[in-house]
């Protein structure tokens, strides 16, 4: 792969994605846009600026052969429904959209177990939307990965989800294994696992499978 976009890279997934992918030596050129400047700076990685709620479709390292996309929040970390479905929505569909346009034939994206564009959950619901307007984007390969909850040391400290995280632990001989928590680093994997097989057609990844 000569050119790999990682967007999302200071977050959980995205982060342990970039740390793999400039470990790999089958990745050429790595583009990692983010909001902050990567601290620590990663030698030979290009980071620039990236606002969500203003993407600059002109940028010329939209340019890439694959796109890792691991951007997402929560409700409560948006600040409102309106605000959380702009980012998990709205910005990821937005900046495949800007990728493909580029000449980016394969994308790797991390959805949610459970999602469904008709259900009631606001969070279910927009990741299921998400995935049918990233499949309508013509992508030569997409992969969307349903993972349940994530483990793994977070950037920013969610409470909730490490109480979660401590439940499901205690109690994953009892939980169904397509909902039991998975590590972020193999989610991350996964993701780049995916884009260098680039298999065409749309494929989902379960969990379980992860």
């Amino acid at each position: 792969m000569n050119s790999l976009m990682i967007l999302g890279a200071t977050g959980l997934v995205g982060g342990h994605a970039l740390a793999q992918a400039t470990a790999d030596p089958r990745v050429g050129r790595i583009v990692a846009p983010t909001r902050r400047p990567l601290d620590p700076p990663r030698p030979g990685v290009e980071n620039p600026p990236l606002d969500v709620a203003a993407l600059e479709p002109g940028a010329p390292w939209w340019s890439v052969d694959a796109v890792i996309c691991a951007l997402g929040s929560t409700r409560r970390e948006a600040g409102s429904a309106e605000a959380f479905r702009a980012l998990d929505h709205g910005a990821v569909v937005e900046a495949l959209g800007i990728a493909r346009r580029h000449g980016c034939r394969v994308a790797a994206v991390v959805s949610s177990v459970g999602a469904d564009a008709d259900a009631r959950a606001l969070y279910l619901r927009t990741k299921g939307q998400m995935e049918l307007d990233a499949a309508r984007l013509g992508f030569e390969s997409l992969t969307l990965l349903r993972p349940a909850l994530l483990e793994g040391d977070r950037p920013r400290t969610r409470p909730l989800e490490r109480a979660a995280g401590v439940a499901m632990r205690t109690l994953a001989p009892l939980v169904p294994r397509r909902y039991r928590a998975v590590r972020a680093e193999r989610v991350a994997h996964a993701l780049l696992a995916s884009v260098i097989a680039a298999r065409p057609g749309v494929h989902i990844v379960e969990s379980e499978l992860l």
